[in-house]
């Protein structure tokens, strides 16, 4: 036998605390964040992604959409989404256009054109808590404004055969912009 002294102490534990797993996992992960941030920074890649909406926009025109079209808007309206879906009801021609934009002063605005029944189209896509806000006469049409929850605003034009929404974050003049681009010739 050795000449151990015996102690009154137990022995230490092997486990690790989850403060000290959460502090070994911030050492790992704040470099490779500031790697991948400064990386976007320096390849310019701060901006919006431009998509290009004449697809969505194409097939929107051969399913029978009355007036899909995409609004001559300038280069400081940035198309980042644009998709096509037809109508799952079973009703023939027709379906919803959606084209989402960065608007000028960074905003984020959605056009809607569809053929669904504007009862069920409205609830779906007007801003959570949206209130009618009077009527606009934008590009000689009426348009429903509503004011919803968070800043967001929305324009509804209501046609017989088409019902177009201009909704998002951009301000109302900005919404205004877009619904005049937008309305049916």
């Amino acid at each position: 036998m050795g000449n151990e002294a015996p102690t009154d102490q137990p022995p230490a534990r092997a486990s690790r605390r989850p403060r000290d797993l959460i502090i070994s996992l911030l050492v790992l992960l704040v470099p490779v964040l500031l790697l991948i941030g400064g990386y976007q920074i320096l390849t310019g890649r701060t901006q919006p992604v431009a998509v290009d909406p004449a697809p969505a926009v194409a097939e929107a025109r051969e399913a029978g959409l009355p007036a899909a079209g995409q609004p001559e808007l300038d280069e400081q309206w940035v198309p980042i989404s644009a998709a096509f879906a037809e109508p799952t009801t079973g009703a023939s021609g027709g379906g919803t256009l959606r084209i989402g934009y960065v608007t000028p002063s960074d905003g984020s605005v959605q056009l809607i054109q569809s053929t669904l029944p504007a009862d069920e189209l409205l609830p779906a896509d007007l801003p959570p808590e949206a209130a009618p806000a009077g009527n606009r006469e934008i590009a000689g049409e009426p348009w429903q404004y509503y004011t919803g929850a968070g800043g967001e605003h929305a324009l509804v034009l209501l046609e017989p055969e088409l019902t177009i929404m201009v909704v998002g974050l951009g301000s109302e003049a900005e919404l205004a912009e877009l619904a005049a681009a937008s309305a049916p010739d």
